[in-house]
């Protein structure tokens, strides 16, 4: 809602507009009917929809890809006479920086550093524990997410990140990125599409689409939206405050109570 109030203040005429908000956990879809009425903007929600994956869970991505393989994952161990895969599951919580102090302090994290002395690749291993062990997750993860925004620009973008030493400097291309995450874009099509339904508005029924938050940069989100409404009708700005600026732009309005959902 605030994010709709920060873009429908710009509105010259009655319009139904779609808000895709990307933030780092959620993406969230609201569709709402702005007109105004004696020099006043009334709102009217029509419906919304949403979906847990947004900006975090395409940085999970690029650290499965990139990252987990040098620290690992898909390596094996030898326990008595077989040998064996290294725990998938210790990627999992690595693959979310905020679960990593919870990682540190497991048993989980216990038990893969008394792997290191059977594992086949024993480096890599060490390497994974040195970035739990010294708080690194969150640095991890800034480099992460400083190659994916590159890549919102570019082709081909640089991952550099000093503690994984040469496995850490590597080149991502905007095309594998885009297949890491393309079940993700599924999923977020498909909450589109439940708004739409649930509603039951035709495309062609909105007016404009305002994208806000930071995953909005990505293009292979983007172009969801072109190909469903067309370039005409997306609008954009203000990807990183339209919420905060929206929520004090409602709370100094005469009707505050509208906005209240």
């Amino acid at each position: 809602m605030a994010a709709a109030h920060y873009f429908a203040r710009e509105l010259t005429r009655d319009a139904t507009v779609l808000v895709a908000d990307f933030g780092g956990g959620t993406t969230d879809y609201s569709l709402i009917r702005f007109e105004r009425e004696a020099g006043r903007l009334r709102a009217t929600p029509i419906g919304h929809s949403g979906v847990g994956i947004a900006g975090d869970q395409f940085d999970a991505r690029i650290i499965e890809h990139l990252v987990a393989p040098e620290i690992g994952k898909g390596s094996r161990f030898r326990s008595f006479d077989k040998v064996l895969d290294v725990p998938s599951n210790y990627y999992t919580s690595f693959s979310r920086w905020n679960q990593l102090s919870i990682f540190k302090g497991s048993k989980e994290f216990a038990d893969l550093k008394s792997l290191v002395r059977s594992a086949l690749e024993p480096e890599k291993l060490e390497l994974f524990i040195d970035l739990v062990e010294h708080d690194e997750g969150y640095p991890l993860y800034q480099a992460v997410s400083a190659a994916k925004m590159a890549l919102s620009g570019a082709d081909e973008a640089e991952f550099s990140f000093a503690p994984l030493a040469s496995a850490g400097r590597k080149t991502v291309r905007r095309c594998d990125f885009e297949a890491w995450i393309a079940d993700d874009l599924t999923r977020m099509e498909e909450a589109l599409d439940d708004v739409l339904a649930h509603t039951q508005t035709p495309a062609a029924d909105i007016d404009k689409v305002f994208l806000t938050g930071g995953t909005s940069f990505v293009p292979a989100v983007r172009d969801i939206f072109i190909r469903r409404f067309g370039t005409e009708k997306i609008e954009s700005g203000g990807e990183l405050l339209s919420i905060a600026h929206g929520l004090a732009l409602i709370g100094e309005s005469e009707d505050l109570a509208q906005w209240a959902a």
